[in-house]
């Protein structure tokens, strides 16, 4: 008998569609552009916001004791308050238990992954602490140790995988919503 598929396969695997729906969206931003930068993270403040304040309700310490350090919802209020923008209040976003908690901060920290890439296109003069901060392969490897360890059982898993599902599609959403191109569904 073959051993499963380590969580973090497992949870790349399972939420790949979603995973190619996002950044499809959300590279339809000209984060060159003040506007479009500004487009951009409206589009990421919803869900990163609604989703973190999701996982506070959690004991995120518990399972992921540098949870505090990877917060990055008070970065991006802070650049939307530079750019004039109002920031977004959290939205009603239900995680079963701490497995979804940690399916969702797969999905939070696989953005700031993609956003190190993005950061290259935002002129220098605007704000960019969200965007800039920078993605640690340390704490990367920390979460996916974190994720193998923990996500054991069956149930724990198809939790992790339906949460991080349900934040692809909050962050597919918000990018429908505040992008200025159609969105190929």
């Amino acid at each position: 008998m073959t051993s499963p598929l380590p969580a973090r396969s497992l949870l790349r695997t399972a939420t790949a569609p979603e995973h190619e729906r996002v950044d499809a969206a959300f590279g339809g931003f000209d984060l060159a552009d003040r506007d479009g930068y500004r487009a951009f993270l409206r589009a990421q403040a919803l869900p990163l916001i609604t989703v973190e304040a999701a996982i506070d309700t959690f004991d995120p310490i518990a399972v992921l004791p540098d949870w505090p350090e990877r917060r990055r919802a008070g970065l991006i209020v802070q650049d939307l308050t530079d750019l004039e923008a109002t920031p977004p209040a959290p939205e009603p976003f239900a995680l079963t238990d701490s497995a979804a908690a940690l399916g969702a901060i797969y999905v939070l920290e696989g953005s700031r992954l993609g956003g190190a890439l993005l950061a290259r296109n935002v002129p220098m003069d605007l704000p960019a602490r969200f965007i800039r901060c920078p993605a640690a392969p340390k704490r990367w490897r920390g979460l996916i140790e974190v994720l193998d360890q923990t996500l054991v059982t069956q149930p724990q898993r198809d939790a992790a995988i339906s949460a991080a599902r349900a934040v692809f599609d909050l962050f597919w959403r918000s990018a429908r919503q505040h992008g200025r191109m159609p969105v190929v569904e």
